[in-house]
């Protein structure tokens, strides 16, 4: 019987904190600002885009930023306020390796 309450409790918690974590937009379609406005951000911003699509109610922008970065953005579509900003590990493309592995292998 604990088991089963306590196994119901957590199954309870779980999309609460699935909500909190949540990077995916919710603002109403007739609010979002167009692409161009989105793209002109990531001008101002020194990004170069390689793709823009939408995904999770979201602009999504794949590209590099001023440093030359691999970097992966999503804007608000109605506010354009970055909600999430990755950048990609490029210690490959530098030619870096782990000292831990044997010579001439890369990360």
């Amino acid at each position: 019987m604990t088991k089963t309450l306590t196994a119901l409790a957590l199954i309870a918690l779980l999309p609460a904190g699935a909500a909190l974590a949540s990077d995916d937009c919710h603002s109403p379609r007739d609010q979002w600002q167009p692409r161009e406005a989105a793209l002109k951000v990531a001008e101002q911003n020194g990004w170069t885009v390689r793709e823009f699509e939408i995904d999770d109610g979201c602009y999504e922008i794949e590209g590099r930023d001023s440093d030359g970065r691999l970097i992966d953005v999503s804007l608000d579509p109605a506010t354009l306020q970055i909600v999430e900003m990755e950048f990609e590990d490029d210690d490959d493309r530098y030619g870096l390796r782990n000292p831990a592995l044997p010579q001439g292998q890369a990360n």
